[in-house]
């Protein structure tokens, strides 16, 4: 840290005033906020790998010229292993989503436009970022081989497959691992710069707008990767008509950087390489995990278990023996997927009452905060147009408001001009003519499916106001018989209120 300092010294004149170490996360390398009298900071990095350093030095540099959003190294020691890049804040793209992602995919529109954002500036770095690049700076390699691939396959079965104790074949595993090998690399069209570590975490968001930082594993190989490992982060739980709109959104932005395949194969050879990253990411979270004992990475295995289940449910791969481990592996007991009711931090909130059966594509939905509060309580008004429609007192904006006034008015002969929608002369000559009947037949099955909805999902309040010239006939017989009809079918609490004739009314709730 002094070193650190010292440098900080060198590069401005003077000591920081303030100094405080950050989060650190699966690298080996410690972060610093050094921050003077003015409050103005900058991030130190303290590394234990010369070449590593070097590799993100050389690669930020390169972007930076680019004018590509990462941030600027701002002074290097001499051997390398510490330097300062400017403070892109303390917000990052994992941070911004976290209600989304705590409440199982459920995300807002904000969250989704945030993601959005951020994978339309993936081809970016990848494409642009890899113009004019010398890639024997990359770091610990210059580009993904059959040799990488290989490597992390076998990371997979010494750190994963085996601490599970399924029993297995080797040698045909091992068989299967290298066709998947050769079928990664054998892309000629695809090469950029990689990323590899292009997740949520290493996305900051300043004013919304996302940049780039921990690159420094990135190297010379297919677009494909990283796409993969973003969409495909375990502990996201991007739901996958999310997933597949992220997708639609880089794909279009691709095509302003390079030739694209067709969808088809663009999806078939993405879902390669979606197998391979989950299999690479399992053997960290085991060795960070199952040997580590970091609990941040056996809380990841599940959500990537489950990720690794659904990609084997709707693909097909050409290594039969390894598609038969998996599907073994997934069903082990310990895998099995347990699922939790989540609470947003943003107020909205699961609910296990739901109604709805969506489309499997479409994934979990957001509910209201509303949700689960019942009993509902339905209120009927009648009312006269001349006055205004009734205001609705819930906060929830009303509900139904219906226009009697296209029915026979009794209120248009002297006999019944004195009387009301209640008293039996009206509700003879309404009910004789039988206008009304019909007008309320459809109110009647608009009323029933939308009150046992409500009362499925949970919700507290519904309005119904009926309308008609003075509030007085029309209005009060429909007010009035839709109240006593969803009183006497669904058995819920019926506040009736005939505004112009100052009459209320409570049906209560049958127990």
């Amino acid at each position: 840290m002094q070193q650190l300092i010292e440098l900080y010294k060198e590069w401005c004149g003077h000591e920081p005033a303030a100094s405080q170490q950050l989060p650190g996360a699966g690298s080996n390398r410690v972060y610093y906020r050094l921050t003077d009298n003015n409050g103005q900071s900058v991030v130190g990095c303290v590394g234990t790998s010369r070449d590593e350093n070097h590799a993100f030095i050389h690669l930020s540099r390169h972007f930076a010229m680019r004018q590509l959003p990462v941030p600027q190294v701002l002074a290097v020691s001499g051997d390398e292993l510490r330097y300062l890049q400017t403070d892109l804040g303390s917000i990052s793209l994992f941070d911004a989503i976290r209600g989304g992602r705590e409440a199982g995919g459920r995300y807002t529109l904000k969250e989704q436009q945030l993601l959005k954002r951020t994978i339309r500036e993936l081809p970016n770095i990848q494409l642009r970022g890899a113009r004019e690049l010398d890639f024997s700076h990359c770091y610990p390699q210059p580009e993904f081989d059959t040799d990488s691939v290989l490597f992390d396959l076998n990371y997979f079965k010494y750190c994963f497959l085996k601490a599970t104790e399924l029993d297995f074949h080797e040698l045909k595993l091992e068989a299967d691992f290298r066709l998947m090998a050769k079928d990664l690399t054998a892309g000629g069209d695809e090469q950029c710069f990689l990323y590899r570590d292009f997740q949520a975490r290493n996305v900051m968001m300043v004013d919304e707008k996302p940049f780039f930082i921990d690159f420094q594993g990135g190297r010379k190989g297919p677009y494909y990767y990283d796409l993969a490992s973003f969409l495909w982060q375990a502990s996201a739980k991007y739901p996958h008509k999310l997933r597949r709109e992220l997708v639609y959104e880089y794909y279009n932005a691709l095509k302003q950087y390079t030739e694209v395949p067709t969808p088809h194969h663009f999806v078939a050879r993405l879902s390669l390489f979606v197998l391979f990253r989950t299999l690479q990411v399992l053997g960290a979270y085991g060795f960070r995990g199952y040997f580590e004992r970091k609990q941040h990475f056996i809380d990841s295995i599940p959500p990537a278990m489950q990720n690794l289940r659904e990609l084997l449910s709707v693909s097909d791969f050409p290594y039969p023996y390894l598609v038969s481990l998996l599907k073994r592996l997934v069903e082990m007991p310990q895998f099995q997927q347990v699922t939790a009711t989540a609470s947003r931090a943003d107020g909205y909130k699961t609910t296990d009452r739901n109604p709805y059966k969506a489309h499997p594509q479409d994934g979990p939905a957001t509910f209201s905060k509303y949700d689960a509060q019942g009993p509902l309580v339905v209120k009927v008004f009648s009312f006269s147009y001349r006055k205004g429609i009734p205001e609705d007192d819930s906060g929830n904006g009303g509900g139904y408001v219906f226009d009697c006034r296209s029915t026979h008015n009794p209120g248009r002969y002297e006999p019944y001009k004195q009387l009301t929608g209640l008293e039996e002369p009206v509700i003879r000559f309404l009910e004789n003519d039988g206008e009304i009947l019909t007008f309320l037949d459809s109110v009647y099955k608009l009323a029933d499916a939308h009150v046992r909805r409500y009362i499925q999902r949970g919700f507290t309040s519904l309005m119904f106001s009926f309308g008609c010239t003075g509030g007085q006939h029309r209005s009060v017989y429909s007010a009035q018989h839709l109240a006593e009809h969803i009183h006497e079918k669904f058995g819920i609490e019926v506040r009736i209120c005939h505004r112009e004739q100052n009459i209320t009314q409570v049906l209560e709730r049958k127990e």
